[in-house]
């Protein structure tokens, strides 16, 4: 209720304790959803963030840009990516190479996945029993304290690159075509991740190739299946809690039926809108670090529905562990010093999680 003060101390009687005592699973939020009509405590926001009101959306002080990447070599196209990465860190993009009919299939089964029972998802649970959590499957983020604040969401987290390292014990066999389908979409979308990072060394004067060539072939792409089922109380709950991705680059496939994605930009939030077979991509974590913070990885959240389900595709694209995480060395100089420690993505990734956990961002502990 409105008022309510929700005590964190309880321990929910809908978390229960993992075989290794030291990971809490929460139930399923779709199992959730269907059963409860006041939502648990564990995943109302805090009231200061609430006070602010968690679907409040500010007027656009202009659009988000849409970019056509089939003309991202030309002057004008390039001047609008520039223009994007500098105001919201995040854009639009159409005539990317994905088929209407690709989109489309890869959605479907994404929908498809997460409507079978739940016997069967857990068939491809992150959470084994006598094993630790494991960050690929299906289920929700790893939970470690009792006053932890959780997602309205359930995910299925897969790792798409390198292709000899996917784990195909955790790669859905319902629908047939999942397979299938999630290889050519991931195939596609590779070539828009170097596409990208082409584009942005163009614009910051480096060497065309700096970014791609940082990436090497053991660099992970982690394709994120989220499913936001309706929520009791969207005005104390949200989706997926404030955060800035920490790879270099996020392209998200967005349900185009129900919206929930917004943006923060000087303090305010924005709607993204969805658009019918555009993708969204955002900057990450390590591309800041790596262009010195001239292009900033945006803070963004997803907000919850009453009515609706939402569905959404995120392509994770990031750094091999052992890379050391740094500014190019091209972007500094004695006018243009460092902005941040230097440290191995291994070590970054370790930070990132647990201040995610904790709804805070690593990376402002490194800036200097």
């Amino acid at each position: 209720m409105p008022g309510h003060t929700y005590p964190r101390t309880e321990k929910s009687s809908h978390t229960r304790m993992a075989a290794s005592g030291k990971t809490m699973v929460p139930k399923t939020v779709q199992e959730l959803a269907a059963a409860v009509d006041e939502p648990p405590s564990r995943y109302v926001r805090p009231e200061k963030e609430r006070h602010a009101g968690l679907l409040a959306a500010d007027e656009m002080p202009e659009p988000i840009p849409l970019i056509d990447l089939s003309r991202l070599t030309e002057a004008d196209e390039a001047d609008k990516l520039r223009a994007a990465l500098q105001t919201w860190g995040l854009f639009l993009v159409t005539n990317h190479g994905i088929e209407d009919s690709l989109m489309d299939a890869m959605m479907s089964a994404s929908r498809e996945f997460f409507r079978q029972p739940v016997e069967e998802k857990k068939k491809y649970s992150n959470l084994v029993e006598g094993k630790p959590f494991e960050i690929e499957g299906y289920g929700n983020d790893k939970v470690v304290t009792q006053d932890q604040i959780l997602d309205w969401q359930d995910r299925l987290h897969l790792r798409v690159e390198p292709e000899d390292q996917r784990n195909f014990a955790k790669w859905p066999t319902h629908p047939v075509s999942f397979r299938d389908v999630l290889h050519e979409y991931a195939s596609r979308t590779k070539t828009i991740r170097d596409l990208i990072l082409r584009s942005i060394a163009k614009l910051l004067e480096l060497d065309e190739d700096y970014f791609v060539n940082q990436i090497a072939n053991k660099a992970p792409g982690f394709a994120r299946f989220n499913y936001y089922p309706p929520c009791p109380r969207p005005d104390l709950i949200l989706g997926l809690k404030p955060h800035s991705d920490g790879g270099l680059i996020t392209i998200l496939l967005v349900d185009e039926d129900v919206g929930g994605l917004q943006v923060q930009r000087d303090r305010k939030w924005y709607n993204v809108p969805a658009k019918p077979y555009t993708l969204v991509i955002n900057l990450a974590d390590s591309m800041e670090i790596m262009n010195n913070g001239i292009f900033r990885s945006p803070i963004h959240r997803v907000v919850t529905n009453a009515e609706k389900e939402r569905l959404s595709l995120a392509m994770f694209y990031g750094m091999d562990g052992e890379t050391v995480l740094e500014p190019a060395p091209g972007l500094l100089d004695d006018k243009r010093p460092s902005k941040y420690r230097t440290l191995k993505t291994k070590d970054f990734l370790v930070g990132l999680l647990e201040h995610f956990r904790q709804g805070t961002r690593f990376i402002e502990t490194l800036k200097i």
